[in-house]
């Protein structure tokens, strides 16, 4: 059984008014990702994929993704509206200690997703749960609770959200 639906205020949306299966749709916030005082991508060209319960995700296009810092990983999932997304880990070293900084799938992507969601292809999706700070706008992100969903979380968006404990079955 889920929560009750909340009512979105002006300027709101509610995840619960999100289509089934998920849109994909082009955005012109302003959308940054950040770990240890490194822009991992800046963009106003993101795609937004709605879906019924959870918060945005955000894809990136890859020209504005540093993506010198991101290696392959072997992880795969497969979405049932999207298809096969392969995973990224981060790779760097801090601008301020020097140190080496991993961090193991922090980023998916679908090389060849569904017609459907042709527009995501190639571009990065980032799980804010992984990286030091996710914005949109001026707006800092806070994540989606749990750690298989990669909503991002901000005032725009009322829930309640999918992914923490308890959810798995809305």
């Amino acid at each position: 059984m889920r929560a009750e639906r909340i009512e979105p205020g002006p300027g709101q949306e509610s995840v619960w008014d999100y289509p089934r299966p998920p849109a994909a749709v082009a955005s012109t916030d302003h959308v940054r990702v950040l770990h240890a005082g490194v822009t991992l991508a800046d963009t106003r060209a993101a795609i937004r994929v709605l879906e019924t319960s959870q918060p945005p995700a955000y894809y990136l296009p890859p020209g504005d993704v540093a993506t010198e810092h991101l290696r392959p990983s072997a992880t795969r999932t497969v979405c049932e509206w999207k298809g096969v997304a392969r995973y990224w880990s981060l790779r760097l070293t801090s601008p301020v200690t020097g140190a080496s900084i991993v961090v193991d799938d922090v980023a998916w992507s679908y090389d060849a997703p569904t017609d459907r969601f042709a527009a995501i292809a190639g571009h990065l999706a980032f799980y804010p749960q992984r990286v030091d700070e996710c914005w949109v706008d001026d707006e800092r992100v806070t994540p989606n609770a749990g750690g298989f969903y990669g909503g991002w979380v901000t005032s725009r968006v009322v829930g309640p959200f999918k992914g923490a404990a308890g959810t798995l079955h809305w």
